[in-house]
């Protein structure tokens, strides 16, 4: 079975036919799926998503982005709650983002600390965005030795890939390994463990080819694990089922019983 582990199904691009897709999936061979928040109104909508569904677990986070024009202290109080529910398995997306937005580098570093150190009080891993931001984000992770996390839809170099991997850190892999500018990802691929590779969608973003540029979906994750087969030299079916392990081992769900 295929594990999706970060998909925003919350999206304004799922509105049409979010319960339709979502009710489909076991029919597609996908047995988990964790819909990360980016703010409170996103990570609302993932534990209710959580608890409507068996399969799908939230994740909650402030994505650096949604800082600016979006960030309370009273809505971080409710997310701060949020992160208590049973079936939220990780703080994220949390992290750093300079592509986007550089002009509040300074409230993002902060955020990011605070959310790490929600992640540590209770215990659960973090999802970080990294974009354009690798030096920081390594500074600030390595500051907190004993967090556990992954580096979402990872873009940093091999050099840093050896290090988090060193420090028991997962990598995330979606739609952009099967792209044809992706040789530094898959030189990370190359050199990553498999109990260390976590698959995603992002979705609805950066599907994969040959689906590139339509809404992607957790159904899409096939052609992400078969990429990383070929890089591998593994039959895709140990990809799969390596990588549904690695999830439950990842978000803390050893205990369910699923076949894989």
């Amino acid at each position: 079975m295929i594990f999706d582990t970060h998909a925003h199904y919350d999206s304004g691009a799922f509105n049409a036919d979010r319960f339709e897709i979502l009710s489909a999936m076991p029919g597609m061979n996908v047995g988990g799926i964790v819909n990360p928040g980016c703010d409170i109104e996103s990570s609302r909508t993932a534990i209710a998503l959580a608890e409507k569904y068996d399969f799908v677990y939230a994740a909650v986070g402030w994505h650096p982005e949604d800082i600016a024009d979006k960030f309370t202290e009273e809505a971080f109080s409710e997310l701060c709650t949020l992160a208590e529910h049973p079936k939220c398995v990780a703080i994220g997306e949390i992290g750093l983002d300079y592509y986007w937005d550089r002009e509040h580098k300074e409230e993002q570093k902060k955020l990011f600390r605070r959310q790490i150190e929600l992640a540590l009080r209770l215990n659960k891993p973090v999802i970080v965005h990294d974009r354009e931001a690798h030096g920081d984000s390594m500074e600030i992770v390595r500051d907190y030795p004993g967090l556990r996390g992954v580096f979402h839809c990872y873009s940093g170099s091999a050099e840093m890939a050896k290090e988090l991997l060193k420090r028991g850190w997962y990598l995330g892999f979606d739609g952009p390994v099967t792209y044809k500018n992706a040789r530094q990802s898959h030189e990370v691929i190359e050199l990553c463990p498999t109990d260390r590779i976590l698959i995603e969608t992002d979705s609805p973003y950066l599907t994969p080819v040959p689906f590139r540029g339509k809404r992607n979906d957790s159904g899409k994750l096939i052609y992400v694990i078969e990429k990383i087969a070929e890089i591998k030299k593994l039959p895709p079916q140990e990809i799969e089922r390596l990588t549904f392990i690695n999830a439950l081992k990842f978000y803390g769900l050893e205990d369910i019983n699923v076949q894989t």
